[in-house]
């Protein structure tokens, strides 16, 4: 079994509805891929504010030394938590293998996020999601890095 994130499954779950439908649906007609969306999870509705981690990245946010806090300032940092545990305790029980998780996320970012000042400005490092996952040797890829055809190619072995 393999994680994915929602929005690159089609989900309308993003921040502000949208979703990254990409070549993953066609894989999800013969692959078993299984949709998450943290932020969900962990109670955010959609659409909802679009939050950055201040002071750090996902790891940090596990360590409590850094928040997720949303363009208007709202504290959202215990629903990213929640969520990735919801996300942890999805993988664990399933057998999950890996996750392929959309980059600069604050809960799935892989390798670089955004650096909480709402700028666009990326700094290096991993959402809170990936963080969690990776703490218990579940392997996380970027969309990026992993695409669709590369994943079959690599994971799924046809």
């Amino acid at each position: 079994m393999i994680l994915i994130s929602a929005c690159l499954a089609g989900r309308n779950c993003r921040y502000d509805s949208g979703t990254h439908g990409t070549d993953y649906l066609k894989i999800m007609e013969k692959y078993v891929l299984m949709p998450v969306c943290p932020e969900q999870l962990g109670n955010l509705s959609t659409p909802r504010q679009p939050a950055e981690i201040l002071g750090g990245t996902g790891l940090d946010v596990i360590k409590g030394n850094a928040k997720v806090m949303t363009e208007e300032g709202g504290d959202v940092t215990r629903n990213f938590i929640q969520g990735a545990a919801e996300v942890l305790d999805i993988a664990l029980k399933n057998y999950v293998q890996c996750a392929v998780f959309k980059e600069r996320s604050p809960s799935c970012g892989c390798r670089y996020l955004y650096d909480g000042t709402f700028s666009g400005k990326l700094i290096r490092g991993g959402g809170v999601t990936t963080a969690l996952l990776k703490q218990n040797q579940i392997p996380v890829f970027s969309e990026e890095d992993l695409t669709a055809a590369c994943l079959i190619k690599r994971i799924l072995k046809p």
